[in-house]
């Protein structure tokens, strides 16, 4: 029989490859059938990819626009992402970054230029990766629905993006890191003007509230590549920015979480009727021991040893999830939130 989810997947840069090995592994399963994808950042471009390529070819063909995408992210080449490691091995370089590259290459350029001081020579190196797309394919009737997040600079509230929305702008929007890319510019439709967007990690990594809709299945399954929890105490420079990071870029996830947590209770002890709000499954896909091993240097090191690393550990953890908890699926969340909030 087949079963129907929502995808939620997460941004995190180059750590977006774990959801490639994640995605590359559910679309081998024929049970399954994805009827609606939210994604930020490297969320959105996986999102995209496997939209695209489902329209076009399928499952196949959404496994080989996925693999293209990831190939093309491997071989961009911008003084911001650090391609000087490309020839080191990728195993210890992952436990070691923080000692090779003690500061981010984004923490260096942020210290030195504003994106914005490059004047007439400023280029997105994501800009050629994300034009790759098809739209035609990406923003299609057929195959899920697809929901991108971005951030409003003005505002700072969350935008989704969907159907004819999701453009080339859209996505680079979703993936704007404000201290090395300059702030997408989109027109609001209503009023015209030219709204300036950051990454939408920053007010939905991702959104889950567009799965909400009573035609689409109640099981959410979120690809998770930020790490919920650490036990030790940071006490580095990098250790505290790291750490920083995944809060920051984790709070909206958890408000989100905590607010179906609230729902699940009040359906639970019959204050809200069955019906008046959707009951949402939550299921989740994680390597929070290989995340907490990384750090925010590797999530700007899309070199092809550490994807790759980062796929074969997301189909592994893909893996565990339809072995351990598929049966779940339609019938019960297998995320704890009672416990998680409690």
């Amino acid at each position: 029989m087949t079963k129907r989810i929502n995808l939620a997947l997460q941004g995190g840069g180059a750590h977006g490859a774990f959801t490639w090995g994640v995605l590359d592994r559910l679309l081998e399963c024929k049970d399954l059938e994805i009827a609606a994808i939210t994604g930020t950042s490297a969320g959105a471009l996986n999102g995209a990819a496997l939209k695209s390529g489902l329209v076009q070819g399928g499952r196949a063909g959404a496994r080989a626009c996925l693999d293209h995408l990831w190939h093309r992210m491997g071989a961009v080449g911008d003084m911001r992402f650090a391609h000087w490691l490309a020839g080191l091995d990728a195993a210890p370089l992952l436990g070691a970054l923080d000692w090779i590259a003690p500061f981010s290459p984004r923490e260096a350029m942020g210290q030195i230029l504003s994106p914005y001081s490059y004047g007439p020579f400023y280029r997105n190196p994501l800009r050629p990766v994300v034009e790759g797309f098809n739209f035609a394919e990406v923003c299609a009737d057929q195959g899920p629905q697809l929901f991108i997040c971005a951030t409003s600079v003005r505002s700072g509230k969350v935008r989704v993006f969907s159907g004819e929305e999701v453009t080339t702008d859209a996505i680079l929007a979703s993936a704007c890191l404000p201290n090395l890319f300059q702030a997408i510019e989109i027109e609001d439709p209503k009023t015209g003007r030219l709204e300036p967007y950051w990454d939408g990690g920053y007010t939905g990594n991702p959104a889950l509230f567009p799965l909400y809709r009573p035609e689409l299945p109640s099981d959410v399954v979120i690809v998770s590549i930020n790490p919920l929890e650490r036990d030790e105490l940071p006490r580095t420079p990098q250790q505290i920015q790291n750490r920083v990071n995944e809060i920051s870029f984790n709070s909206s996830l958890l408000r989100e979480l905590r607010a179906i947590s609230f729902v699940q209770r009040l359906l639970a002890e019959g204050q809200l009727e069955a019906g008046e709000m959707k009951r949402v499954l939550v299921h989740m896909i994680a390597d929070d021991d290989l995340m907490r091993e990384l750090s925010v240097n590797t999530k700007l090191i899309p070199i092809p040893q550490i994807l790759a690393k980062l796929k074969a550990a997301g189909r592994a953890a893909a893996e565990q999830f339809l072995e351990q908890d598929s049966d779940a699926i339609g019938l019960r969340s297998t995320v704890d939130l009672a416990e998680m909030f409690g």
